[in-house]
């Protein structure tokens, strides 16, 4: 049983920071008293999101690019003294039938998806082992717990982030570094182009959530140390953030 922890005084990098359920995260975490990292690659909507919570370091990352992701640990290092946690939220959809997807595009998505989740992965590893603590939280999609049609080369790169994030809980468990894995359901979020709406009910007993609410649910992850949330598809539900005891 992993113990649970409070969030204040914890430091945690958070990618993808700058839109949807990675900026959600970052200000539930400064509501929590905790220090955000905010990571992204858009510079301008890390400032302005940055500004909004107490100055919190922000570094535009490009978690694709090594020397980008070696500079955003050796700045939150440089900045905190240490790292407690981790959210691998970066990422992008891709949609259209497998016979027709483009290559060079799915494999784009499969380095922003699934290499890069690992390569940031790596690059904290040193710094969580050397604590003998650290909490990865890497948000997946619920489309991977069904057959897919219509995104399934999407679906296929958070496959990946499952297994990926099964092994890594056990591999890591001795170092004191609990690893979760977040499924959620359809978010209003930039993902698509802005393709759900809140409150929508794109599919029959589905309902579109909010990225507060999704983001509630990393925190609960981060806390917990839990081994895998997958959020209900239908109505949100007030009391699914809240640590069980």
């Amino acid at each position: 049983m992993t113990d649970v922890i409070e969030l204040a005084g914890k430091t945690v990098i958070v990618t993808g920071a700058s839109s949807g359920i990675g900026e959600s995260t970052a200000r539930l975490l400064y509501a929590a008293g905790a220090y955000p990292v905010l990571a992204a690659r858009r510079p301008e909507r890390l400032t302005e999101l940055s500004a909004e919570l107490g100055g919190a370091l922000a570094v535009p990352t490009d978690v694709t690019n090594p020397a980008q992701v070696r500079e955003l640990v050796a700045a939150t290092v440089a900045r905190h003294g240490r790292i407690d946690g981790l959210v691998n939220n970066a990422g992008a959809g891709l949609q259209g039938p497998v016979a027709d997807v483009d290559l060079d595009e799915f494999g784009r998505i499969l380095e922003l998806n699934v290499v890069g989740l690992v390569g940031v992965t790596q690059a904290v590893l040193p710094t969580m082992r050397a604590q003998g603590f650290g909490r990865i939280v890497n948000v997946s999609s619920g489309t991977t717990r069904r057959v897919a049609t219509g995104s399934g080369a999407y679906a296929s790169t958070k496959s990946a982030v499952n297994m990926l994030s099964a092994v890594l809980r056990e591999e890591l468990a001795g170092d004191g570094i609990a690893v979760s894995l977040l499924l959620p359901s359809m978010t209003a979020t930039e993902f698509g182009d802005g393709m759900f709406t809140l409150g929508a009910t794109p599919r029959p007993g589905m309902v579109v959530h909010s990225p507060d609410y999704v983001a509630g649910v990393v925190l609960r992850l981060l806390r917990t140390g839990e081994d895998t949330f997958d959020i209900p598809h239908g109505p949100e539900q007030p009391d699914i953030a809240r640590v069980p005891h």
